[in-house]
């Protein structure tokens, strides 16, 4: 795999502002309240005796019927005809040939390295599906091949379906360029840099780009019942495929899914610069406290309850009650980002199970039979 401070994913097999939900607001072994909603298990139910999330103050409270009608109309609509994902439509030895729309940095100045939102036309012949990825190859020859081609790069789209305008002709990437700095210096060594994340960081409204792909099933959004529990765990540019789900949820007026389930978003990043989409997140917390929950885990500017830095996988502890519940009621969990995040996750959840009395190893093989346990890192 390329370097792993781009959105290059590598699908691996299934393996193994905070505003969320306080101790105070567990009421009872099975529900789970958040805003005017209590969450038995995966079920929605009303529950008038709610403790208001603290965010209760702050936000106007509408409900789902005002809420949709700001909703953004799709089409074309007979992209929601396919009974089956699509698959490799365009292979490495004929790629399909894209155009860059645009080029967007999506962090601040204080955040480590730069992180890109590109959206690239494909004029509707690369359809792809929510949680999938689109392979790019870089120009030029390969290094360690003379005479051939770059690899595929793969990078999870960040988009639904239909794309940033909403017509199905486009399909969003969000890519963090990778620099290499040299151990001993320090010093930055431009011929060492990510190859693939540099081009697209680099390239320009009208350029072309070589697309594969769609390829991926893992991290597809499960959409049989629209009331389920989704909670999605990222770090960096790990939140592309998460864009795309809450997007279709709370973004697009699809006819076909209709969400009124809980999708619960964890996001670790380095600091508030380093945030990604934050104000797409924050505006679904407002339009629908009942239905969206968003953690961050601001790794330089929060302690955790140990007084060390804050990583997502603490943000999971601190609400692993709730989160175990929810599973247990048969909740989607995904995980998407570095693979360093993995380790620290499955040792948090694995601390938590026994302190439960459970087996993390029983619960883990339960969530993989069940189609709960969606992974994918790079």
């Amino acid at each position: 795999m390329a370097t792993a401070v781009a959105s290059q994913v590598a699908v691996s097999a299934p393996p193994g502002s905070d505003r969320g939900l306080r101790s105070s607001g567990i009421q009872g072994m099975n529900n789970l309240c958040f805003g005017n909603k209590s969450w038995i298990g995966a079920t929605l139910a009303w529950e008038s005796k709610a403790v208001p999330p603290r965010h209760a103050n702050k936000v106007l409270c509408m409900s789902v019927q005002q809420a949709s009608k700001s909703k953004v109309a799709v089409k074309p609509l007979d992209l929601e005809s396919a009974k089956e994902p699509p698959l490799n439509t365009y292979k490495p030895k004929e790629p399909y040939t894209a155009t860059i729309v645009s080029v967007e940095r999506i962090v601040g100045p204080k955040a480590p390295g730069e992180t890109c939102h590109i959206v690239i036309d494909h004029s509707g012949n690369v359809p792809y599906w929510e949680g999938q990825s689109y392979g790019i190859i870089p120009p030029g020859e390969n290094l360690k091949k003379p005479g051939a081609p770059h690899n595929v790069r793969l990078y999870s789209i960040a988009s639904t379906r239909y794309g940033d305008s909403f017509d199905g002709r486009t399909t969003s990437l969000c890519v963090r360029r990778a620099v290499y700095h040299d151990p001993e210096t320090g010093k930055e060594d431009h011929l060492k840099d990510g190859v693939c994340s540099n081009f697209l960081c680099n390239s320009k409204p009208g350029d072309k780009v070589q697309v594969t792909g769609p390829s991926g099933k893992i991290m597809l959004l499960p959409e049989e019942d629209p009331n389920a529990t989704h909670i999605m765990i990222a770090t960096g540019t790990g939140v592309a495929p998460f864009r795309g789900y809450l997007r279709r949820m709370f973004m697009e007026d699809v006819p076909k899914y209709r969400f009124g389930g809980l999708a619960w978003l964890f996001l670790g990043v380095a600091n508030t610069d380093s945030l990604l989409y934050d104000e797409e997140f924050t505006s679904y917390l407002k339009q629908y406290p009942d239905n969206f929950r968003y953690d961050k885990a601001l790794s330089r500017e929060q302690k955790n309850m140990s007084g060390g830095k804050m990583y997502v996988q603490d943000k999971i502890e601190e609400y692993s009650d709730a989160i175990f519940k929810l599973l247990d009621g048969g909740a989607h969990i995904y995980f998407c980002g570095l693979k360093g995040m993995m380790p620290g996750i499955q040792d948090t959840l694995k601390k938590v199970a026994e302190q439960r009395g459970e087996s993390w190893e029983q619960k883990l093989s339960q969530l993989k039979k069940n189609k709960q346990w969606h992974v994918e890192v790079y």
